[in-house]
């Protein structure tokens, strides 16, 4: 089991922040050309922080936001099949961010954390069986001598459709979801944060979906558009 660590953004750098993993796999020559490409409009000298901010909207931007992508295999959450598929939920974006920035030169980790999702569909609640989203995904990067959280799960077509504040990201601050909406209705509420991981630990998540999730864990079909459906609004 991966160890986990609560987050301080002064925690040295390791190794294991920049090294390819079988998640996190930042040797993968598409991962290194997906993360080449997100910093190719940036000038030679770019900083740490323009080459993070440039992959966070490549990621969040550039991968749809699709629950119904989920499957539970280790491939799956590996970010070089992220990039194959183009659409994932939470913790494979959170991988992805974290792998372009290794194939960057930039320190990475995964957070995961609990939410209360208070904006969700019909049929996504029903599929979860809850409105509590746990092991929700982040990504945790060292930039300018400290770390910082980036969470790019939402593209910005889904918020616009789904009345939700894109989420930015500058590289110096932590980028969380919002609490409220754009229409200023509860959206997401951070629950408990299970610290970072230099790797996903993919067994622990599954062991806890399995608790928490039953019916989706028992082979519960998932399929259809998410950005599609309409929205619970409370």
């Amino acid at each position: 089991m991966q160890s986990s660590q609560l987050f301080n953004p002064e925690v040295p750098v390791r190794r294991e922040h920049l090294a390819p993993t079988f998640y996190v796999d930042s040797d993968h020559p598409a991962v290194q050309a997906f993360a080449r490409e997100a910093a190719a409009g940036l000038s030679p000298s770019a900083s740490g922080v323009e080459r993070a901010v440039a992959l966070y909207y490549r990621v969040r931007d550039g991968i749809r936001y699709d629950p119904y992508s989920i499957r539970f295999l280790p491939r799956a959450f590996q970010a070089s099949a992220v990039l194959a598929e183009r659409a994932a939920f939470c913790i494979p974006k959170a991988i992805l961010l974290a792998a372009g920035a290794r194939a960057l030169g930039i320190p990475s980790a995964i957070g995961l954390a609990d939410v209360k999702n208070h904006l969700t569909t019909p049929k996504l609640r029903a599929l979860m069986g809850s409105d509590i989203f746990i092991h929700h995904g982040y990504t945790v990067l060292h930039l300018d001598g400290r770390w910082v959280k980036a969470t790019p799960a939402f593209n910005i077509e889904l918020c616009e459709k789904f009345g939700v504040l894109p989420l930015e990201f500058d590289g110096r601050h932590d980028s969380l979801m919002h609490p409220y909406d754009a229409r200023q209705q509860r959206h997401m509420e951070y629950l408990t944060d299970h610290g970072w991981f230099a790797d996903f630990p993919f067994e622990r998540v599954m062991e806890d979906f399995r608790r928490a999730y039953p019916r989706l864990m028992e082979g519960e079909a998932w399929s259809g558009r998410f950005e599609q459906e309409t929205p619970i609004v409370p």
